[in-house]
C-alpha cells in the first residue's frame, strides 16, 4: 500500500475524489435546482448522462495519450480545462440547458482521473497487485461520494450552492496543478515495443465476456446514487433535504467500504472471478429487492441503497480481472477501453431512464413509477451477469 503514498498518487486520488463527486452531486442539489431553475429530474437525468456521455467518449483517445506522453499531462490539463471550467459554468447557470453544458465539461475534466492511477499502477506494479491497488484508490476515491450528500448540503445551506460550485471550480484547479507538480510518467517502453491498437485489444476473447456485465454493472449504483436516489426519497417517502443527504451518505459510505473489501475479499474467495460472480449476484438480489419493495419503509429503502452503493465496487472487480489479460503495449488503452463500456452503459442508461420514468410516471403512483425504473436497471444487470459465467479466470489463477 506504500504506492499509495506518493505525492503523485495523492494528487491523482484526489482528483478522482472530485470526479466520484462531480457524478453524484446532482442528486442532493435536486430541489434547490428545480426551485431556482426549473431543472426537474428529467433535466437532471440528461445532465448526469451528458456527463457519463462526454466520459466514455474521451476514453479512447485518453488512452492513447497515456501510452503516448502519460498521466502527468493528460489528467492535469483535461481536470483544469474540463473540471475547474464546468463547476464555473454550473455556478453561473441560469437554466436547465446550462447545466447540461456543465456537466459534460465536468464528464471531459474527470475521464482521465482514475485512469491515470490505474496505469501508473498497471505499469509499474505486479499483476496480481492491481486489484488491491485500483481498489484502495477508488476507496479513497469515493470518499467524493461522502462529500456529495450530507456534507454538501451542510454547505449549500451555509454558503449558497452557487458559492460552493465557485469554491469546488478553485479546488479542482489546484488539484491539477497539484498533479502537474507531482505526479511522475511510468518509464516509456521500448521503441521497438508494438503500438498497439484498438482492434488488437477487440481481438482478446477473455474480454467479450466481460465486456456485457463491465457494461451495465456500474449503471445501477451511480445512476440511483448521483440522480434519482433524491427523488426517489422525495416522492416515495416524503423525504427532507436533510434525509436525502443521509440516505445519499449511507451510499456512499458503503462504496468506500466496497472497495476496500475488494484485496481482501479476492483473497478470501481465491480467484478475482469467482468475487465478481458472487458480488455480482448480490447486486442482482439487492436490485430485485428494491423492485419488489419500493415503499415498504424508509429504513428498509436506505438499507437497499446502501447495499446498492456496496455493489459499486464490483467495478473494480471487474477492471482487475480485465486487465489481467492486457499486455503492457496495451495497458492505456486497454484500461480506457474496459472503462469507455462502464462509463458508456452507465451514461445509456441514465439517458434511456428518464423516459421510462415518464412513462411510469403517467401509468401509476410514485412508489409504483419507481418500482419500474428498479426492474429497468435490473434487468440489463441479470443477462450481463448470465453471461459473465462464460469468462475464463485470470492468466496467473
Amino acid at each position: 500500500m506504500r504506492a499509495l503514498l506518493s505525492g503523485g498518487i495523492i494528487s491523482l486520488i484526489l482528483a478522482y475524489t472530485l470526479s466520484q463527486f462531480y457524478r453524484a452531486f446532482l442528486a442532493v442539489l435536486s430541489p434547490v435546482l428545480q426551485a431556482e431553475l426549473g431543472a426537474g429530474p428529467e433535466d437532471l437525468a440528461i445532465s448526469s448522462g451528458m456527463w457519463f456521455l462526454t466520459f466514455a467518449l474521451m476514453q479512447i483517445p485518453i488512452g492513447g495519450a497515456l501510452d503516448r506522453i502519460g498521466p502527468r499531462r493528460t489528467v492535469a490539463v483535461l481536470l483544469a480545462l474540463g473540471g475547474a471550467g464546468g463547476a464555473a459554468v454550473f455556478a453561473l447557470a441560469q437554466a436547465p440547458w446550462h447545466l447540461h453544458v456543465a456537466l459534460a465539461l465536468m464528464g471531459i475534466g474527470c475521464a482521465p482521473a482514475l485512469m491515470g492511477s490505474y496505469y501508473i499502477f498497471a505499469r509499474n506494479y505486479p499483476t496480481a497487485l492491481f486489484g488491491t491497488l485500483a481498489g484502495a484508490a477508488v476507496g479513497f476515491g469515493s470518499l467524493g461520494n461522502i462529500l456529495g450528500a450530507a456534507p454538501l448540503v451542510w454547505a449549500t445551506e451555509a454558503f449558497g450552492w452557487r458559492e460552493t460550485l465557485w469554491a469546488l471550480a478553485a479546488v479542482t484547479l489546484a488539484v491539477a496543478l497539484a498533479i502537474l507538480a507531482f505526479t511522475r510518467d511510468p518509464e516509456r517502453l521500448a521503441a521497438t515495443a508494438p503500438r498497439g491498437s484498438l482492434a488488437e485489444i477487440l481481438r482478446l476473447r477473455p474480454l467479450w465476456f466481460i465486456l456485457p456485465l463491465f457494461s451495465v454493472n456500474y449503471a445501477a449504483s451511480a445512476a440511483i446514487r448521483g440522480l434519482w436516489a433524491g427523488p426517489y426519497m422525495a416522492e416515495v417517502h416524503g423525504a427532507s433535504d436533510q434525509l436525502i443527504g443521509w440516505a445519499t451518505l449511507a451510499m456512499g459510505v458503503a462504496m468506500v467500504v466496497g472497495n476496500f473489501l475488494v484485496g481482501p475479499a479476492t483473497r478470501l474467495v481465491g480467484s478475482i472471478r469467482r468475487l465478481a460472480l458472487i458480488a455480482n449476484g448480490a447486486g442482482v438480489a439487492v436490485m430485485a429487492g428494491l423492485w419488489l419493495f419500493p415503499a415498504e419503509g424508509v429504513a428498509l429503502s436506505v438499507a437497499f441503497l446502501a447495499l446498492v452503493g456496496l455493489s459499486g465496487a464490483t467495478y473494480t472487480v471487474l477492471m482487475a480481472h480485465g486487465r489481467a489479460f492486457l499486455p503492457p503495449h496495451l495497458v492505456g488503452r486497454g484500461v480506457t477501453f474496459l472503462n469507455m463500456f462502464s462509463i458508456g452503459g452507465a451514461g445509456v442508461l441514465q439517458f434511456t431512464s428518464r423516459p421510462v420514468y415518464r412513462w411510469a410516471s403517467a401509468q401509476g403512483s410514485a412508489a409504483e413509477a419507481y418500482s419500474t425504473l428498479f426492474l429497468f436497471f435490473l434487468i440489463p444487470l441479470t443477462v450481463g451477469f448470465l453471461l459473465y459465467f462464460l469468462t475464463p479466470e485470470t492468466p496467473d489463477a
